[in-house]
């Protein structure tokens, strides 16, 4: 089961710090633009699952080109943690890029972890759920099983946040609360 619960989007505008990126990228990465928003995160709360939330990143890094997730506590808007929850793990954000991932055990011994990390900072970066979906769509989430290991945003997903993103935050819908439940398989 993946869930999601959302902030005030009012609270983006101070929380989301915009860098310009430079550099090479490769032929894998998506290249930043010239105005890429850098948005840090912290995975000291989630030391069970670090590498995976780094997994994460990287795959929305290598594919979107105006937001990019940089590892940084002391400068994070994005906070990881970990520990049980029955309702599993989820997103509480604003949706630009601000708010707290967290992490279900249970739920992680169950699916594939980088596709529960990736999954749950797309809600970070502005995606809603979309359980009815199929293995490929990463905003997915729970929704196609346990045997799903998909873990990087199809290329719909890649052009929203990129829509978003283009000019910092660009997203003009309001978030409400959702709290969604997909049964969790044995």
């Amino acid at each position: 089961m993946f869930r999601k619960v959302v902030l005030s989007a009012a609270l983006a505008a101070a929380t989301t710090v915009v860098t310009p990126l430079t550099g090479q990228a490769s032929a894998t990465e998506a290249p930043p633009t010239a105005a890429a928003v850098t948005v840090y995160y912290d995975t000291s709360s989630a030391p069970t699952f670090a590498s995976a939330i780094r997994q994460g990143a990287a795959n929305w890094n290598a594919r979107v080109s105006n937001v990019k997730l940089v590892e940084n506590r002391s400068a994070a808007t994005l906070r990881y943690r970990e520990g049980n929850d029955s309702r599993g793990s989820y997103a509480s954000t604003d949706g630009h890029g601000s708010g707290t991932i967290f992490i279900d055990y249970t739920q992680a011994r169950q699916y594939y972890v980088t596709r529960i990390t990736a999954h749950e900072t797309g809600h970070a970066l502005g995606l809603p759920d979309h359980y009815s979906g199929p293995c490929s769509e990463l905003m997915s989430g729970g929704g196609p099983g346990p045997s799903c290991t998909v873990a990087s945003p199809n290329a719909t997903e890649v052009a929203r946040v990129n829509s978003l993103w283009a000019n910092g935050f660009a997203g003009t819908y309001e978030w409400k609360v959702i709290y969604e439940q997909i049964p969790v398989h044995s």
